[in-house]
Parts: C-alpha cells; structure tokens; sequence
C-alpha cells in the first residue's frame, strides 16, 4: 500500500466560506483579518486491486484549465482514470468540489466517470437539504446525474480491505475510513481528525458540528492508532501531511 499527497494548496477562510487561495511569500496574514488558513491536500493511495482517492479537494484548475487534482494524479504517476474508488468523509466545499470539473462557464465534466463513488446516505441527503453554503447543490445534482454512487450508512466493509465507520461530530454525518493490507493501516479522519495538532493539543474547534464528540473521538482514534501503527492522513494539514502517533504522557505525539 503506497500514500500519495495530493497537495492542492493553502486557502483563507472567511465567514463567507469561500476559499481564497493563499501564498505567503506574496500575501499578508493582515489583510485577511478574522480567516481561517488551511491546507488542502486530497490522499491518493494503491492498494493491490484499486487505487483509491480519500475526497477531492476544493476542485480548483490551473490558469491552462487544467484540474489541480488531476494535475497531482499524473504527477504522482497515474492517470486519472485510473482511479477505481473515491471514498468521500463529507460533502463540504473543501471536500467536494473537485467531484466535478468545470471549465469555463458553461462546460462541466464528472473528474472521475470510471470511478465509484463512496458516500454516507444521511450526508446525501443533508447535502440537498441544507441551507448551509458549506454544500454546493450544483455539484450534486451534476454528479447524481453522471456517477457512479454507492451508499453507505452506519459502520461496515466495502471488501476485505476497507472499512468504514460513522462519526458524525464535524458534521451531523461524517465518516472515516480505516484501509488494511497486510500489515499495514492507513486512517483517514476526514475533518475529524484534519490535522495533527487537533490531536497533540486535544481541543475542541468551534468550527465543529459537536465539538466535544469531536474531541472525544481524536482521543479513540489517536489511541487505536498508537495501538496499531495507523499511518494517519491529515487532510488539512499546515506541518505533516502523513504520521504515525505514538501514545505519551497526558496525550500523544506524531512521528
């Protein structure tokens, strides 16, 4: 099982909820008061019969109209067609928007038409329903029209290899993943679990659905992890993309 980092770049956040992107070596922290500054950075991972894509980013292009996300694909190696399954934790923006590719105003193409699609029932569903901005319905409609979707709900297997379990906490429908081949794991968090020091510091962000539940569960996963030797994924990550967490005194460290 290999780990590919699909860094697709660092974003400002505002009450607006719209990703502004973000470079610090041109742009100043002060100019954007009251943001949130995070990373983006989908995971592509072989596995020995798919090659699974753990979200898919905000769905930016490049100034050629090129897809960032396919863009790291092909540099990792592949091509995007070769991607077998795209395992969704949520349909946030961040999350989401590279399920889609637009060009230009009026063209829009499914990123991955050969892939199947992994998503919670309930988060569908919320999906359509909500009036928050942080769910895009254009990208929805398009993709329920195109895709290939699987459902899940609740905790289970989709083969031998992975599995998933229901977290809610960031949002009310949230879901992890857990890949094992041989002896390896690999865990993704989602926005559970975004970023290492969410676990170092154990804290509860406001930016979550149920912020103490969110907390409490960093603490289970980061002990199972210390237990098994999980290779956590951290999509949101501004030090280590990838670690493994080892259990210490009053909480945890990452390696």
């Amino acid at each position: 099982m290999q780990v590919h980092t699909l860094f697709e770049g660092t974003y400002s956040v505002d009450a607006s909820k719209k990703f502004v992107p973000f470079d610090p070596a041109i742009h100043s922290f002060k100019d954007r008061p009251a943001s949130l500054f995070i990373n983006v950075q989908p995971f592509l991972i072989e596995l020995k019969n798919d090659l699974v894509l753990f979200d898919t980013g905000l769905g930016f292009s490049d100034d050629h109209g090129e897809l960032i996300l396919h863009k790291n694909i092909r540099n990792a190696g592949f091509d995007p067609t070769d991607v077998t399954k795209i395992l969704m934790s949520h349909l946030h923006y961040d999350h989401s928007g590279g399920m889609i590719h637009k060009q230009g105003n009026d063209k829009v193409e499914l990123s991955f038409p050969d892939a199947e699609y992994i998503i919670n029932r309930g988060e569908w569903e919320t999906a359509f329903s909500s009036t928050s901005s942080s769910y895009h319905t254009d990208i929805f409609d398009f993709v329920q029209r195109n895709a290939q979707l699987k459902f899940v709900e609740g905790d289970g297997a989709l083969d031998e290899t992975i599995a998933y379990e229901f977290t809610g906490a960031h949002c009310p429908n949230h879901q992890v993943f857990l890949l094992t081949e041989g002896n390896q794991k690999v865990f993704f968090g989602g926005d559970v679990l975004p970023e290492p020091e969410e676990l170092v510091k154990n804290f509860i962000a406001k930016y979550d659905f149920d912020g103490r539940k969110a907390m409490e569960l960093r603490k289970e996963f980061g002990k199972r992890a210390a237990e098994e030797n999980w290779e956590c994924l951290f999509y949101h990550s501004k030090s280590a993309a990838t670690g493994f967490v080892d259990a210490v005194e009053g909480g945890f460290k990452i390696r």
